[in-house]
């Protein structure tokens, strides 16, 4: 990447950090529906209320000193949700959103993943009858209306920075990126089809696809991966996908057996979340997260995470930051 020049400094980036998250906080909780809740930081380790991820990813644990119980710093909270929508009696239609900060131990450092994760994680009741794409569809719309107002308004405020998203998102299948880029991997996939469309959620993430391989690694337990997706938007400074959510319809109880019994992890139907889930005592729902720093990154236009967060880097990516002008925080 070429040396480039931050349309704001670290001071007036700082400002406009606190802007842009406190608008984008208001217009998704008037999109969704939503109501602030507090969550966890870790959970019990073997409670299955964390989510492994792609399956690999090793979680932060400690013991307690009082209890001598062993907790685990959360990947991300679809789980817990899900059980606080029960627990708060949230009606249909409506839910929940937190301030989700996760440690991710095994994550390789680069311009846009960093050891720290924050994001807005989000859970909502939904019924039987919205679980289908149109509906899933309808709640990406919202979503991206709610990252290209706000958007707006930090170049309004801030006219050195240019809105460049587009105003509508696009969709597609994994089957279909597949079929228009047969050659390509499934990043270069994602690449080519946010440079070309702006902004677009991609459906259908975690099953094998018709050449044998995933597009992408989900988790088998909390998105249905027939109703499931990432939104992409084409980052203009990195000339790159930028994956900002990912999300989706929750799995019923035929899912998650399907789903379990694909990735030969049935073993998990002992933990008491997937116990709870195939004895009907959930509501249905749509969930996902939604990334504070990659936000931020992207519409305050930086070159890195690290210039909109604080975290580690390794040398080489400490030298990269000094090569293009990016100054960590």
């Amino acid at each position: 990447m070429e040396k480039y020049t931050p349309k704001l400094d670290v001071l007036e980036t700082q400002k406009a950090i606190r802007f842009l998250r406190h608008k984008f906080e208001e217009k998704l909780c008037d999109a969704l529906n939503l109501t602030r809740a507090s969550a966890p930081l870790f959970v019990k380790t073997g409670s299955g209320l964390n989510d492994d991820l792609n399956g690999v990813e090793r979680p932060v644990r400690f013991d307690i000193l009082e209890t001598g119980e062993i907790v685990e710093v959360v990947h991300s909270l679809a789980k817990w949700k899900r059980m606080a929508l029960k627990k708060y009696n949230f009606p249909v239609h409506s839910g929940l959103y937190t301030d989700m900060n996760a440690i991710r131990r095994d994550e390789k450092c680069d311009q846009i993943h960093s050891l720290y994760v924050d994001q807005w994680d989000w859970e909502k009741v939904i019924t039987k009858e919205d679980r289908t794409v149109d509906y899933l569809k309808e709640t990406v719309k919202s979503i991206y209306s709610a990252v290209y107002e706000t958007a707006e308004e930090i170049s309004k405020l801030y006219p050195q920075i240019d809105n460049y998203l587009p105003k509508e998102i696009n969709f597609i299948t994994t089957t279909e990126l597949l079929d228009k880029y047969p050659d390509l991997t499934s990043k270069q996939r994602e690449d080519a089809i946010a440079k070309e469309m702006g902004a677009v959620f991609l459906i259908g993430i975690g099953g094998k696809l018709k050449n044998g391989e995933k597009h992408d690694g989900r988790a088998p337990d909390y998105d249905d991966w027939t109703l499931n997706g990432d939104i992409l938007l084409y980052n203009r400074v990195i000339d790159r996908s930028f994956e900002i959510s990912s999300m989706g319809i929750r799995v019923d109880k035929d899912a998650l057996l399907s789903q379990l019994k694909a990735e030969d992890k049935e073993e998990r139907l002992n933990l008491p979340f997937h116990k709870a889930l195939i004895n009907d005592e959930l509501p249905l729902s749509i969930g996902g997260g939604i990334g504070q720093s990659r936000l931020c990154m992207l519409i305050l236009q930086k070159a890195h995470i690290g210039e909109v967060h604080s975290s580690v880097w390794p040398k080489s990516e400490i030298d990269f930051c000094k090569e293009i002008g990016a100054e960590l925080l």
